[in-house]
């Protein structure tokens, strides 16, 4: 399921770079060709983006009556990070698309949250037509979260200085459930929530003395990931009549550096688009890991 809400975030990614990501400073001017070009690209992608997942997707399923299902203890709760996580960037991307338009700070947050919200929203009520799944409380209170996040910084301190961010390294449990984790890495970097690690980085230089020293890229961040997970709510005793090896579900926690690629400086709009739009990822650094099953661990590099 989280598989097709993942792909949603591609819809920002068109729109950031369409727009350039890049928006003049100066006094709020609106470009109405600018404005035109994105509310007729965001509408068009979003038809076109709902129509596809419901013939390609929800089409081959049973239908039902829209309902809700309770699916909090799935993943260890990583599912949800990742609602978060992508309600926060897309929001950020639709900021950025409406301030290129000339949209003042204020407008251009509100909208570009609600956009975000609304378009897993969206996918929330096709999940609550599904005999297959539900509509889930769960994850509207993460997109709502991850809307809020973006929304609050932008209101209080017109700049993001706590990012929700994202990495993936490959785990070895997806070699036993393939169908479920991914059958090749590019499958289990959305699948397999083993591997895949969300991460609150904090930008340092932003909450000292502007002149300050410090770096003005470097960032603290501290993650949350999981591990020895076959099945969402636990682990099958066997995968196509073969037995399963036992793994502990166990939760991690990451402190680590990072950057923040927006506050890199350069004269070349094309860098600026792509630090932009890759403002979630979070970089390789070395790391300090704990988990209840190994106690403190450390990485050399993390990613």
């Amino acid at each position: 399921m989280m598989v097709r809400k993942k792909l949603i975030i591609l819809f920002f990614f068109i729109i950031t770079v369409s727009a350039r990501a890049q928006y003049v400073s100066r006094p709020d001017t609106i470009y109405k060709h600018r404005l035109r070009t994105t509310v007729i690209s965001a509408g068009v992608l979003y038809g076109a983006t709902m129509t596809t997942l419901w013939y390609l997707w929800y089409n081959d399923y049973p239908h039902a009556g829209f309902h809700w299902i309770n699916d909090n203890k799935e993943w260890l709760q990583l599912d949800k990070m990742g609602h978060m996580t992508t309600v926060y960037t897309t929001s950020g991307y639709m900021y950025e698309a409406l301030r290129w338009s000339g949209v003042d700070n204020t407008k251009a947050t509100l909208y570009g949250a609600l956009t975000g919200w609304g378009f897993m929203a969206s996918v929330e009520f096709l999940d609550g037509l599904s005999a297959e799944w539900g509509a889930s409380w769960g994850d509207i209170v993460a997109n709502t979260t991850g809307a809020a996040l973006f929304v609050s910084q932008q209101l209080l301190w017109k700049e993001q200085r706590i990012r929700l961010k994202f990495s993936y390294s490959p785990s070895p449990y997806a070699q036993y459930r393939p169908d479920l984790l991914g059958e090749n890495h590019w499958q289990r970097s959305i699948k397999d929530y083993n591997g895949e690690t969300f991460w609150l980085s904090a930008n340092i230089a932003s909450f000292i003395r502007q002149d300050s020293k410090f770096p003005k890229w470097l960032n603290v961040a501290v993650g949350y990931g999981g591990k020895g997970m076959l099945g969402a709510y636990s682990n099958p005793p066997e995968y196509n009549g073969q037995p399963l090896p036992e793994f502990e579900r166990t939760r991690q926690y990451y402190l680590s550096l990072d950057i923040d690629w927006t506050r890199i400086k350069t004269n070349s709009a094309v860098l600026r688009t792509v630090f932009k739009v890759f403002s979630f990822v979070k970089l390789p650094f070395p790391a300090l890991e704990y988990n209840k099953e190994d106690g403190f661990v450390g990485h050399w590099m993390f990613f």
